[in-house]
């Protein structure tokens, strides 16, 4: 089955780094995958910056000029290539195991234990 992705900006943190004010230093996100059965799942991660360490091409952007796509590009910058098949292999587990539900099972060999009533105290 396909999996069609969405990506979010959860959250960002920011701090003055040399004459960059309200520079982002640490972003948080989400990448969402659902597939045709609308089954979904999420990965949550966090990308730090510095006004130094922006990924290639990229320059520092006014905080009051900062669209989610932006973001959302410097991000995929650093999380897009190996790390990505990691997250889409967190997305797609999460997508199987509501597919295919884990369940807990009783040991054969364990005793099997019957619950307990709950002792109601006189009145």
């Amino acid at each position: 089955m396909a999996i069609t992705y969405t990506w979010k900006v959860t959250s960002v943190k920011t701090k003055t780094e040399g004459a960059n004010q309200d520079a982002v230093v640490q972003t948080y996100w989400t990448k969402t995958g659902k597939d045709s059965a609308n089954n979904e799942g999420t990965f949550s991660g966090a990308t730090p910056f510095t006004t130094t360490t922006m990924p290639a091409g990229t320059a520092f952007v006014a905080f009051a000029d900062l669209t989610e796509e932006i973001v959302l590009n410097w991000i995929k910058a650093v999380v897009v290539g190996s790390y990505q098949e990691h997250v889409n292999g967190v997305i797609q587990k999460a997508i199987d195991d509501k597919v295919t539900p884990i369940a807990e099972a009783q040991m054969p060999w364990a005793p099997v234990t019957e619950p307990v009533a709950p002792v109601t105290p006189p009145v």
